[in-house]
């Protein structure tokens, strides 16, 4: 089975749940932005050509036109599960996903049923687990504010109890206001936020120069929406995120 997904986390997901049984591809290439993606015909032709297309709805415009336009036999809208973009970043949503392709999988091979659904078990069983680590290490903490370079970390902070608090928006590419800036400076002091968190694929530069007139440290948290690194995987990045909110946040 050829499977498209549009963007790292899905196709994670794909290729988890479908094994040897399913060869994905990705739209979006390592270390691209998604909110940026544009396709190629040829790209738009293979969404077409394929036997089902994963997408996230709202996420990448690009993506949503050509579904459309491509019309492949199956598309899987993965928002029609309750879920909006960066829904990743909380272990037990992409669960429910891993599900949900499972059984897209086995209407389209009856005969990989089984396999598939015991894959989405597993998967089930991984995230769980790291869902579990998560609330553990996060569970006392000296602070619970996440200053982030945009905000991609609502189902995160929602489901670990913490606060972000975005330079941007939702949109990475949005420039802060002076105001927005002066608000995280005065929220930084009072509750002693010593870290502004920056991302593998946007620009350091806001944040590292507010940290530095703030007298405070970045590091990374990466917000999944690409891979960065081929040798990674999504489990990997996650534990490496959870690494730094812990120091950043100063748990016990």
């Amino acid at each position: 089975m050829e499977v498209v997904a549009a963007f790292y986390p899905l196709q994670f997901v794909a290729e988890r749940v479908g094994g040897q049984r399913v060869w994905v591809s990705s739209l979006t290439p390592p270390a691209v932005e998604p909110h940026d993606l544009e396709l190629s015909p040829q790209e738009v032709a293979r969404i077409g050509e394929a036997d089902l297309a994963l997408y996230l709805s709202g996420f990448q415009p690009a993506v949503d036109e050509a579904v459309a336009q491509a019309g492949p036999p199956v598309a899987v809208d993965v928002s029609d599960t309750g879920v909006a973009q960066h829904f990743w970043l909380d272990p037990t949503l992409l669960a429910g996903v891993a599900a949900t392709v499972a059984e897209e999988f086995a209407t389209i091979d009856p005969d990989g049923a089984a396999a598939y659904r015991a894959a989405a078990e597993e998967l089930a069983d991984d995230l769980a687990a790291l869902d579990a680590d998560f609330s553990q290490a996060l569970a006392s903490c000296e602070s619970r504010t996440i200053v982030v370079s945009h905000e991609a970390f609502g189902y995160l902070s929602d489901r670990y109890d913490l606060k972000q608090m975005g330079i941007a928006g939702l949109s990475p590419e949005a420039e802060a206001s002076p105001a927005r800036l002066a608000e995280i400076g005065e929220t930084v002091r009072a509750e002693g936020v010593t870290t502004i968190f920056t991302e593998p694929l946007v620009s350091p530069k806001v944040a590292e120069t507010l940290a530095s007139d703030l007298g405070i440290t970045t590091r990374v948290l990466d917000p999944l929406e690409g891979l960065v690194d081929e040798e990674s995987d999504y489990e990997q990045v996650m534990r490496a995120n959870l690494a730094a909110l812990e120091t950043a946040l100063r748990c016990e």
